[in-house]
């Protein structure tokens, strides 16, 4: 058996396998040549000190012990094109992963996509960006595997609790992804490499029989006696199944408005909202790093910093290490911002959503929307920032030292955000209390991290998609719709999770409820 080791070290050693096996022999007190071979199982930067350390979990592999390269392979995925049908309405983590844990129980996926496929997607992105042109089935939260193929892939959760979080993690390595996202700490895949892998899931789909309609948007679910008896799809074929997983995302506005319109239980939420801001990577780095220079073994330094601002939390948001801001919207009319890093965090700045809590209370300005108060809310801000953007996909932009002092920037810089910013003051952006609590925040925020608060720090307005604005209820037992037989509401867009990885989660656990359902009936 190898020997498991908890160490600290040196980036340097960390990054180095020979010096790494010099250490260990000194640690374990045996030859470096006795030392086969060295597996690190996990890893995390450890930056509270001066002297910046790599924690490090390894298995030590002594001579004469067998070792072989540990390769992750597929689950025996069946042949399902005669099986039962289910029907998963959306190609996200949450539908995707929904659509592999039904193959793997014998029955068959249907998965609807409202946007084209995954190299498709890259022309309607490209007209947002150069042509200020919104595509309201093809964007960046809108196409086959949702907002987290080109705005990240960050694998990040807190949801231990949720499910395995390895199993999915290892399906996305079989899938094609770098296996150092089973050691990170804060694993990450990278905007350049998921459209491959999630390209690579939906062929295995087909080759088991399953289906995947692209640019096909769900218009209306049939319902008989609050039973889901199947869907009507734009184009007004109908597609029959009494199994619907309603995986659409947080951004499908119209989901929830046909929701609704058909009287289908749904409530308002409570999300985060507020800005986009860009630093200079290296800023960051100096300032994470306590250095003036990062080197070549430390990656770009990530931050995450947590206030409680007016009785409220303000905090960071989806951080992007040497990445870029990018336009989020999914209708004409509105401004969206995101972040995304590619594998490598290259790029020369660093962005991070910074948000404040929202209360119920806050929509009340909406409550004749009822449960779409929430969304409502957060449309308006988003039109809002578009108008003063000067109707286009240009951005409402302030430097971050003006903001807190509420002076209009005389001059933005050239940021990330490749449509372009229009130098605005941010409070006509937000509610005065949500301009007060984020100017308060800023100078918190500076004084945890000096050289923080900076005018070279770019604000990019709104940061609005943090989570979904409406909560689907559903039965904790057989995660049923609370009213209605056989819908599934699943994912970030019914509330149910908040990321690629707890997405995929959810979705498995959809799929689940259905195999234990139908097997029971069998």
């Amino acid at each position: 058996m190898p020997q498991e080791l908890l160490l600290q070290v040196s980036p340097e050693i960390a990054a180095n396998e020979p010096l790494l096996k010099e250490y260990l022999s000194k640690q374990i007190k045996i030859s470096v040549k006795d030392i086969q071979h060295v597996s690190i199982l996990k890893r995390s930067v450890d930056a509270r000190q001066k002297s910046i350390k790599i924690n490090l979990k390894v298995a030590v592999y002594k001579g004469g012990e067998p070792f072989t390269e540990n390769t992750i392979q597929l689950p025996d995925y069946k042949n399902v094109s005669s099986a039962q049908e289910v029907l998963v309405i959306g190609a996200g983590p949450a539908g995707l992963f929904a659509a592999l844990q039904l193959i793997e129980l014998g029955l068959k996926p249907i998965v609807i996509e409202r946007g084209k496929d995954v190299r498709g997607r890259r022309r309607d992105l490209k007209a947002i960006n150069r042509d200020h042109l919104v595509n309201e089935d093809s964007n960046y939260c809108f196409g086959e595997g949702g907002a987290g193929t080109y705005s990240d892939g960050k694998l990040y959760t807190r949801s231990k609790k949720r499910g395995d979080v390895n199993r999915i993690l290892e399906l996305l390595v079989a899938f094609g992804a770098s296996s150092d996202i089973l050691v990170e700490a804060h694993p990450h895949i990278g905007t350049n490499k998921l459209p491959q892998i999630i390209q690579d899931i939906r062929e295995k789909i087909i080759e088991c029989g399953g289906q995947v309609l692209f640019e096909t948007r769900l218009t209306d679910i049939l319902i008989k006696n609050n039973e889901v008896q199947g869907i009507v799809t734009q184009n007004g074929a109908t597609i029959l199944a009494n199994k619907l997983i309603l995986a659409t995302g947080h951004s499908a506005r119209d989901i929830f408005e046909l929701l609704d319109h058909k009287k289908i239980f749904i409530e308002a939420k409570p999300f985060a909202l507020g800005v986009r801001a860009e630093h200079p990577q290296s800023l960051i780095d100096s300032i994470q790093y306590s250095c003036d220079y990062r080197g070549d073994f430390l990656p770009p330094a990530p931050y995450s910093i947590v206030k409680q601002v007016g009785g409220r939390g303000m905090y960071s948001f989806c951080m992007c290490p040497g990445g870029v801001i990018a336009p989020c919207a999914t209708s004409p009319g509105e401004v969206v911002t995101n972040g995304w890093s590619p594998s490598k965090r290259d790029q020369a700045t660093a962005n991070s959503g910074i948000v404040i809590e929202l209360k119920l209370e806050d929509f009340k300005p909406f409550a004749k929307f009822g449960a779409l108060a929430g969304m409502e809310f957060q449309k308006s801000i988003e039109q809002k920032a578009w108008h003063l953007a000067g109707q286009t996909q240009k951005v409402p932009a302030q430097r971050m030292v003006d903001f807190t002092q509420n002076k209009v920037s005389t001059e933005i810089p050239k940021t990330s955000y490749v449509p372009g910013t229009t130098s605005v003051e941010m409070g006509q952006v937000f509610p005065g209390f949500l301009s007060q609590i984020l100017r308060e925040g800023f100078s918190e925020f500076g004084k945890s991290m000096r050289g923080y608060l900076t005018n070279e720090a770019i604000l990019h307005a709104p940061e609005s998609r943090t989570s979904s604005p409406v909560r689907i209820p559903r039965n904790p037992e057989t995660l049923e719709h609370v009213e209605i037989k056989g819908l599934y509401p699943c994912g970030e867009g019914a509330g149910y999770a908040g990321g690629i990885i707890s997405a995929a989660i959810d979705g498995e656990k959809c799929a689940l409820k259905i195999g234990e359902i139908l097997k029971r009936i069998e």
